[in-house]
């Protein structure tokens, strides 16, 4: 009798740890997923001290950088980054464009950049290479765009497909930044949007959702989330970190460090509902060094000394 009643308590025991043996991967995916950022790095020069930026970056968890490629940098400064970045599990995708690159007469602009990359990943060793290339063209700041977007977007679709193209040639991970509004632009000749057509043609897009909070960050891009679910494709959501003119509701430049921290947590979790969700893309990574160094002057001290 006392052995049938040691297995009868014995039993719900061993449900509640099977139980707990099945929940361990969704309690873990937000914490690990909250590893995942990107950030976009404008000024080159900084790779010149790559332990600086990569010590940064590890600490925010970044596993992606989107570096903008100038031409004053020498390729042996991005070898030495890339490869100190890839000891440390850190992708870097080359970074460029300009918003007149939509235009077919510019398209070689953008050509002669992808090809560059190209050349640079042919002559440098693996762990040198640049993972991917991400485009930045908005050509929505055009002044033709007001009385021509349907010109416009047929240009830059031309364009986008002859990019990937020679981009994926060199196995290169094709994305692009978008704004969340892309949806509501029509794809000429596609019967669909601009966004879904986007989603087909890139392996990744980061969407500029730049909002305060991140509700708001969440609610700009989950039309695009979902629709990316369906593609099997990736989506980052962009977040601003940097001074703008177009309205303090749009960055986190000024606010505590806390407030920032609290919204980027709310972000992971109402985005883990989307398979094709890869994490946030902070804008940019000099405004988030300088935010989080203004917050502990005597981490900003240590960092001036080295």
């Amino acid at each position: 009798m006392g052995e049938l009643l040691a297995k009868a308590k014995a039993k719900p025991r061993l449900v509640l740890v099977i139980c707990c043996l099945l929940l361990l991967p969704f309690l873990f995916k937000s914490s690990s997923m909250e590893e995942h950022k990107a950030t976009w790095l404008w000024d080159a020069t900084l790779i010149e001290n790559p332990g600086k930026v990569l010590d940064f970056c590890k600490e925010q968890g970044v596993s992606v950088i989107f570096l903008q490629i100038q031409k004053n940098v020498e390729e042996n400064q991005y070898q030495r980054f890339i490869a100190a970045a890839h000891a440390e599990d850190i992708s870097v995708h080359a970074l460029d464009g300009r918003p007149q690159w939509a235009y077919q007469e510019q398209h070689k602009e953008a050509d002669q950049f992808i090809e560059w990359v190209l050349d640079y990943n042919g002559k440098s060793a693996p762990e040198e290479r640049f993972a991917g290339i991400q485009l930045d063209v908005e050509p929505y700041q055009l002044r033709r765009w007001e009385r021509d977007q349907d010109g416009v977007v047929t240009e830059w679709i031309r364009n986008m497909e002859g990019w990937t193209a020679k981009g994926r040639s060199g196995g290169l991970y094709m994305s692009a930044a978008v704004p969340f509004w892309l949806g509501k632009v029509a794809a000429p000749g596609s019967g669909g949007n601009l966004s879904r057509w986007m989603l087909g043609q890139f392996d990744a897009l980061a969407v500029m959702s730049y909002r305060d909070s991140g509700l708001k960050m969440v609610d700009l891009s989950k039309d695009m989330l979902a629709e990316a679910d369906q593609q099997g494709k990736s989506v980052w959501i962009g977040m601003e970190l940097g001074h703008t003119e177009e309205g303090d509701h749009l960055s986190f430049f000024g606010k505590p460090l806390t407030v920032m921290n609290e919204e980027m947590k709310k972000v992971y979790r109402l985005s883990d509902a989307y398979s094709s969700f890869a994490g946030l893309a902070v804008h940019h990574y000099e405004a988030w060094q300088e935010k989080i160094a203004s917050d502990d002057p005597k981490r900003e001290q240590s960092s001036m000394s080295n």
